[in-house]
């Protein structure tokens, strides 16, 4: 700990004594993760209260955003756009056509200085990068180029290794109306800047670009006045005809007019669908009820055709404008937890013409869920474990590697045939060679089997390996999580006055609202709903219903939301129907 003050004092001389003390504590607990980015170079993060505060690579330490929002002046700032982040994000570079040039001048660097990228009007960092050029050679360029390496972001994995708070709001050292009128040229200058390939990295920094979310491939060009235009397709033009609205429409490439219908269903949804009540809201749910309804007649919503890809993309742009507030309350189950209907946005849009009310929107809001529900696509992976390893490695896997089972049959199949392991006088069974006695033998076994079926070998081969599971709803990208899946849990208990009541849990793994579960149960058998806390499982709820409504679940669960049986539990303890005398 005392070694990593004093590097981190060398690496950032404007530190105090007491901000060193602060960012790297003597008492409390600091600890160090190790991890390899994808080009497999090795990279050292320093957490402090559950967040990332440095990483290290290569013997060089670099300063996380979190750390940047609390030292905001740390490094020389630099600042962009707000559209631009997200191409950040996206692993760009930043060009210096998105760099705003302010009225006093940029910060002086030299090549390879370590700076931080601000966006416009806020002192927060939300990228650190290295200078590819000096200030000098900007301005003698033109500001033409690729201004930053950019290393890490706000948004990427390293962020999410902490509490993924959005930057806070930093008011700039500086403010005047010139700064409006430099972002005004900037803006013009971006437009008609032409995209600029791909320069490599500075052979110090390559690989911790893999931190980032999306692929590295492409080094895209900050755009200015289009990422504007985008941004704010949905915002009506009250003083433009129908026709001029028909023409710029058409001028819009594909991907332009499906971002322009996102951002319009997006606040159509939040102004007339939803309510307060309905929070926390399942991301899904906004997406296949709300934001679908709002989608006007002969258009479909399909967030692949949209510059956004995902929709966890678009949902964290708009909470960067601080529109909402998206929350993980269960793992790998993202919920709408805050919206400020207060938003200028919000209060500005205007309802297209030939939809119904907001009222009766919310009225036909149950019946609406429950059609578009899609259940998702779960399929059982399997990881390799250290016990594994010798039998995996031979086909080119190692620890970690995630295999479905029809992979794990074949590598194995292949492993057997390649060392010649099957019985020649019986072919229905294998030779347990030395690394299959020890991968799959238990020790009281090793002396007493030599052979094996092939059924029983793959059983152990599976039974040995790190179970997992992959998830895919629907419009959405797929998520592995470790273990099997937990099933939907129904169990009945008994209340005072010998009364019973159905309990149901683990809904949110599945995609499934409980408020919405709650609410469509409690009106098709005409009782009491309620929602509360799951016992031993933070961040979930269950939903109590008064009586055995089993009969009435499983309905709902295979019938209407096509669920596969294998996944509720529960479902034998239906009350038996007596005969009618």
């Amino acid at each position: 700990r005392r070694k990593l003050r004093s590097e981190v004092a060398a690496a950032f001389p404007t530190l105090s004594t007491e901000q060193l003390a602060e960012l790297v504590p003597s008492k409390e607990e600091l600890n160090v993760i190790k991890m390899h980015s994808h080009k497999g170079e090795a990279i050292t993060v320093y957490m402090n209260h559950r967040n990332p505060i440095l990483f290290e690579v290569e013997k060089v330490l670099y300063p996380t955003v979190y750390t940047l929002w609390v030292y905001p002046d740390l490094l020389p700032a630099f600042a962009t756009w707000p559209p631009v982040l997200q191409k950040l994000a996206g692993g760009a570079d930043l060009m210096l056509p998105g760099v705003v040039v302010p009225p006093s001048g940029l910060p002086q660097v030299q090549r390879g200085t370590l700076c931080a990228v601000t966006l416009l009007g806020n002192r927060a960092p939300v990228a650190v990068g290295v200078a590819t050029m000096s200030t000098e050679e900007m301005l003698a360029a033109g500001m033409k180029g690729k201004g930053f390496a950019v290393l890490h972001t706000h948004l990427d994995h390293l962020w999410e290794y902490g509490d993924k708070s959005p930057p806070p709001t930093l008011a700039p050292l500086v403010m005047d109306s010139a700064a409006k009128e430099s972002a005004g040229d900037q803006e013009e200058l971006q437009g008609k800047e032409p995209g600029s390939s791909c320069s490599p990295e500075p052979e110090q920094h390559v690989g911790i670009r893999d931190l980032s979310l999306k692929d590295r491939d492409t080094c895209a060009e900050l755009l200015g006045q289009d990422e504007l235009h985008e941004n704010r397709a949905a915002e009506p033009a009250e003083d433009a005809s129908t026709e001029d609205q028909q023409d710029a429409e058409d001028s819009r490439t594909p991907q332009e007019q499906m971002d322009a219908l996102f951002n319009q269903c997006f606040f159509h949804a939040l102004k007339c669908k939803v309510k307060k009540s309905d929070l926390p809201l399942l991301t899904s749910t906004f997406l296949g009820s709300h934001m679908v309804s709002c989608c006007p007649a002969g258009k479909q919503l399909d967030i692949k055709k949209s510059s956004y890809k995902k929709f966890s993309k678009f949902l964290q742009c708009m909470q960067h404008q601080r529109i909402l507030q998206v929350k993980e309350l269960s793992k790998g189950v993202e919920s709408i937890v805050d919206v400020d209907w207060k938003h200028p946005d919000i209060k500005a849009f205007a309802v297209p013409e030939g939809f119904s009310s907001a009222s009766a929107a919310q009225d036909s809001k149950s019946e609406d869920r429950e059609h578009v529900y899609h259940a998702p696509e779960i399929i059982p992976l399997y990881g390799v474990s250290t016990k594994m390893i010798p039998l995996f490695q031979e086909s080119g896997h190692r620890k970690g590697s995630i295999l479905s089972s029809s992979e794990v049959r074949n590598i194995i199949i292949d492993y057997v045939k390649s060392n010649e392991l099957v019985d020649e006088t019986n072919k229905n069974f294998v030779k347990v060679n030395a690394i299959l006695c020890d991968c799959l033998l238990d020790k009281s076994e090793q002396d007493e089997i030599s052979h094996l079926k092939w059924d029983e070998l793959l059983s152990r081969c599976l039974e040995r390996l790190q179970p997992l599971h992959q998830v895919t709803f629907s419009g959405q990208e797929p998520v592995v999580r470790k273990g099997n899946i937990e099933p939907i849990d129904i169990s009945i208990a008994q209340r005072s006055s010998n009364k019973k009541v159905t309990i149901i849990k683990n809904l949110e793994l599945y995609g499934l609202d409980p408020q919405c579960v709650a609410n469509t149960l409690q009106q098709k058998v005409q009782a009491s709903a309620t929602i509360s806390p799951a016992p031993g499982a933070k961040d979930r709820v269950q939903v109590q219903i008064q009586g055995n409504q089993i009969h009435h679940l499983a309905k709902m669960l295979l019938e209407e939301y096509q669920l596969p049986r294998k996944y509720i539990q529960g479902l034998e303890k239906a009350p038996k129907l007596g005969r009618k005398k």
